[in-house]
């Protein structure tokens, strides 16, 4: 298999980068910054290399972290909900609020939205989006907060515009989850590391033995990876309970 040739900008930016230092957070977070080199704002990614076997039902890693900074881009919110519960979506702000009428939008290719939530009376008939939905990770689900109780739904299209973030572990066990832009300020990326480190710290399957969060790195979009200090980004997540 042929090497990867990384171009020139992506080299200088490497040249910044001790692979074989571990950074403590801010630092880290502060080299991804400095090493993104793309003309757009490019956004700064958390990797997360897992000690669990994703085979296995009882090792599996997935959540949602509310990062206190957001992404720093718009976030849509649909909802499907009917009646009082659909009232109560607009006037928290959904941008997109519906039910079969909804249903049948999507079903003909309406997708302009990035976050969708129901309410649990609503999933009999979301379910039949399962294919359209699924495949771009839209689904509404339990598991990811997307499936809320009526009284629950103001919080949870609040959460989803501020900056509500989900992760999943891969087949590799690994995770990549965006915290942010190489324009936030270091100390809003170094917060919305810790709110994300502190969710999947919480999200610990019952399976999971020896050591959970192996590696942590950080990146911007198109930047070199920059290793992060696991013991004191633990101990900031902790704190940012």
């Amino acid at each position: 298999m042929p090497t990867k040739k990384h171009g020139k900008k992506y080299l200088e930016a490497a040249k910044l980068v001790d692979p074989a230092r571990l950074y403590e957070p801010r630092e880290a977070v502060e080299l991804a910054k400095k090493t993104s080199y793309t003309n757009f704002d490019g956004t700064i990614e958390a990797h997360f290399r897992m000690g669990v076997d994703p085979r296995h039902a009882d090792q599996q890693v997935r959540g949602v972290a509310s990062l206190p900074h957001g992404l720093g881009k718009k976030v849509r919110v649909l909802v499907f909900a009917q009646g009082e519960a659909a009232r109560a979506a607009e006037q928290a702000g959904a941008d997109v609020v519906g039910a079969d009428d909804l249903i049948k939008q999507i079903e003909g290719g309406f997708l302009d939205f990035d976050i969708a939530i129901a309410t649990p009376d609503m999933m009999g008939r979301v379910g039949r989006l399962g294919k359209i939905l699924g495949r771009r990770g839209l689904m509404p689900n339990p598991k990811s907060g997307t499936v809320v109780q009526p009284q629950d739904l103001a919080r949870a299209v609040n959460d989803a515009r501020k900056g509500r973030v989900e992760f999943r572990l891969d087949k590799t066990a690994l995770m990549h989850v965006p915290i942010g832009k190489a324009s936030f300020e270091t100390d809003q990326l170094v917060e919305n590391l810790g709110s994300l480190i502190d969710a999947v710290q919480k999200a610990k399957p019952s399976g999971a033995k020896g050591q959970y969060v192996r590696t942590i790195t950080v990146c911007a979009t198109m930047g070199p990876g920059v290793s992060v200090d696991l013991q004191p980004a633990l101990a900031m997540a902790g704190s940012a309970s």
